[in-house]
């Protein structure tokens, strides 16, 4: 897509302030952005005009259905005019959909949190059948933590540096490793230590079990820095520590580290 200036529509049955910003982030490389807000099936003046549909769909969309049967008829008419289109929404909501409705999987899908990289990708994919060319690919790091808003202030640290994927429970996180595409992979784990239902040490030898895991390096999280707490913690073999009292700096000084910059 270097030097290729687009015409872009982008779907919404709401107003939406990262989709937004998604357009602005788009304009901003040169690309015609426009959003159609409500009135989504009502498609065909801009069939002839349009390079790609981006369609931003909200997280509770599979309980609505007036709004699936709307995704269903701009998708069939996105077929029939041979048009290209990428859908944007939460990683479980792609499977709750194909389940749904079959050819969701003929679009690209590009899952939140949007990252302006992926989403480049994925048009140059769609339009192009390949991913935009010398693109330094971010190591991917899983956040696992029951405390969301520790590890949104742990993304907006090392998000600069590293793709970063957050999920709250110990479960939550063996899903989202086993559902990955074969294409993807997850670089280092951040787990805390101490989480309800499934801990830090059962999860870990769970991942240590499925060979599917194993090999991904882990590291804890802890809120405790005793001697013998750490000595705890390291005595189950992870592959590091790193205290939740942890400066930004300190954070990401350790993981340049593990994984560099």
């Amino acid at each position: 897509m270097v030097g290729v200036n687009l015409n872009i529509i982008m779907l919404l049955f709401q107003p939406s302030v990262v989709a937004r910003g998604l357009a602005k982030r788009l304009a901003e490389l040169g690309h015609n952005v426009t959003p159609i807000v409500g009135d989504v099936m009502n498609l065909d003046q801009y069939m002839d005009t349009t390079d790609i549909f981006i369609f931003n769909l909200p997280t509770m969309i599979v309980e609505y259905s007036d709004e699936i049967e709307a995704l269903q008829v701009v998708c069939d008419r996105m077929i029939q005019k041979n048009k290209k289109m990428i859908l944007v929404g939460e990683r479980e909501l792609h499977q709750e959909l194909e389940r749904i409705y079959h050819d969701v999987y003929r679009f690209g899908w590009v899952s939140r949190p949007v990252e302006t990289q992926d989403l480049l990708n994925a048009i140059d994919m769609a339009l192009f059948g390949t991913t935009a060319p010398d693109v330094d690919i971010k190591k991917r790091v899983l956040i696992v933590d029951d405390d969301p808003d520790y590890a949104k202030v742990v993304k907006s640290w090392i998000g600069d540096h590293y793709k970063v994927d957050i999920v709250t429970a110990g479960m939550q996180a063996i899903s989202f490793l086993l559902k990955l595409p074969e294409n993807e992979t997850v670089n280092l784990i951040l787990l805390d230590y101490e989480m309800p239902v499934v801990n830090g040490p059962q999860m870990l030898q769970m991942l240590r079990q499925d060979p599917a895991t194993a090999h991904i390096p882990v590291v804890f999280l802890t809120g405790v820095d005793t001697r013998d707490a750490v000595a705890k913690v390291m005595a189950l073999k992870p592959d590091g520590y790193i205290l939740k009292s942890a400066t930004k700096d300190e954070l990401l000084n350790y993981l340049f580290k593990k994984l560099g910059q």
